[in-house]
């Protein structure tokens, strides 16, 4: 037994040597960027020619990016968020008053943490989540001043839609710019909201075959998909003096959704019960829109571009475009499941980095 002791406390202290011997591993280093600004538009029309809207809009904006960098992994955080109102005179008679309608110009929470790992000469893998959803409601409206007050309808909530995004991906990654592919993404929808659910609000989020509008108890709020995913984006300081560019494009397809889908004409879909009709559909609707080829093609795409122009240290002018395709999106108005969202403007911002640039 005591030998067997003196063995162990040498082979400690052998090991201990060694590591001192050893090089400490370099430590990691993280850089910060965080900037929050403010947007503040104003068109004031009157007795106009070319005609228009009087408008005042204010838009808050924060975004974050949080890296930390390591001989062997890279861990980067952002965090982008927006919320706007917009103030309009769409009255012309002036009875409800100057700039009369309030309507919300911007709502976002976007939260993404990636870490990477390369492994030869910028080929690597990365594990990333991803978290999208908004701040406030968002309403669709009829009319304009009071009457839209009264008719409005709730069609967006905190959580009513989320997407939450995990990958396990394959990354191609260049100073600039980043390409990555994933054989294996979850991609988590959330609808909590009862009142939503209960207006075929659904949002990709399949209800069950006993799924009852007046028994929230029936409704599903959650529905999980797992498919591919790639992700290209591209960012540029200084792409031309003072001018920063930034581009995103994202695709995602479910292997789940079609095979949960009620296949047939409109009468087997009617009797399936496997889809739920939104608010304002009728069966007969779907006849000869070729409904079900779209289903069968279960492909989200979301791609975005923004510019930045310094004008000076504190003040910026901007354009952002949003542009999405998403067939679990019923649509408000004509363009049915495209998105689109376009902003343009002045904003006053502050950056603080670490380390100082």
């Amino acid at each position: 037994m005591k030998r067997i002791f003196i063995l162990c406390a040498a082979l400690v202290m052998s090991a201990a040597a060694m590591a001192q011997d050893e090089p400490a591993a370099p430590a990691g280093k993280w850089e910060t960027s965080s900037t929050p600004a403010l947007k503040i538009s104003e068109f004031m029309f009157n007795n106009w020619s070319k005609t228009g809207n009087s408008q005042i809009d204010g838009t808050a904006t924060f975004f974050g990016n949080y890296k930390y960098t390591h001989p062997r992994f890279v861990w980067d955080n952002v965090v982008d968020l927006a919320y706007g109102y917009a103030w309009q005179d769409l009255d012309n008679d002036t009875v409800g008053g100057l700039f009369e309608t309030r309507r919300k110009s911007n709502d976002k929470i976007d939260l993404t943490s990636a870490i990477s790992w390369n492994a030869y000469k910028g080929i690597g893998a990365s594990f990333t989540a991803n978290l999208k959803t908004q701040f406030g409601s968002g309403y669709e409206y009829d009319g304009i001043g009071a009457a839209a007050e009264a008719t409005k309808r709730k069609v967006s909530s905190f959580f009513a839609p989320a997407y939450l995004t995990t990958a396990l991906s394959f990354e191609y990654k260049q100073p600039n710019w980043s390409v990555s592919f994933s054989f294996l993404t979850g991609k988590t929808t959330f609808v909590c909201n009862d009142q939503m659910i209960h207006d075929s609000l659904f949002y990709g989020v399949i209800q069950k075959d006993n799924f009852d509008y007046t028994d929230p108890a029936t409704y599903t709020h959650v529905y999980f998909a797992l498919g591919s995913y790639v992700k290209a984006q591209y960012l540029k300081k200084d792409l031309l003096p003072r001018l920063d560019l930034y581009a995103r494009a994202e695709l995602f397809y479910d292997y789940k959704k079609p095979d949960n889908m009620a296949w047939g004409d409109a009468t087997e879909m009617a009797a399936s019960s496997k889809y739920t009709l939104a608010t304002d559909e009728t069966w007969d609707d779907l006849a000869g829109r070729n409904w079900l080829g779209r289903r069968a093609f279960e492909t989200d795409l979301d791609f975005e571009v923004k510019l930045d122009y310094r004008l000076s240290e504190h003040i910026a002018a901007n354009f952002a475009f949003n542009l999405k395709w998403d067939t679990d999106f019923s649509g408000m108005g004509k363009w049915g499941h495209w998105q689109i969202y376009q902003m343009a403007g002045v904003q006053v911002y502050f950056n603080w980095k670490t380390p100082k640039a």
